[in-house]
């Protein structure tokens, strides 16, 4: 008895009683789900697109042989004319 009350009360009185619906703004809680998916991927994307560009350069041939290059002079094997022609070399022949 108690249950059917409430029910017609519902019925009656509720967000489906005609004319009372949600309204155009019931649109919005979807809208904004979307925009932060979308957000969310666009960041994850870009930040694991940095990270692997980032991880091709420093395993270059050419970013190990300029860091070889800087060990070497840093060590006090070469000076600095031998070193600053033999980085002009590996510059002027890289592929990339």
């Amino acid at each position: 008895m108690i249950t059917s009350s409430i029910i017609t009360s519902l019925v009656a009185h509720g967000p489906f009683a005609g004319g009372g619906g949600p309204g155009w703004w019931f649109l919005l809680i979807p809208l904004f789900w979307i925009a932060v998916f979308a957000l969310l991927f666009t960041f994850v994307f870009r930040r694991r697109r940095d990270a692997m560009r980032r991880w091709h350069t420093e395993h270059s041939p050419r970013h190990s042989a300029e860091k070889t290059l800087a060990q070497r002079y840093a060590n006090g094997d070469i000076d600095e004319p031998e070193y600053r022609a033999r980085l002009e070399v590996l510059r002027a022949n890289s592929t990339e």
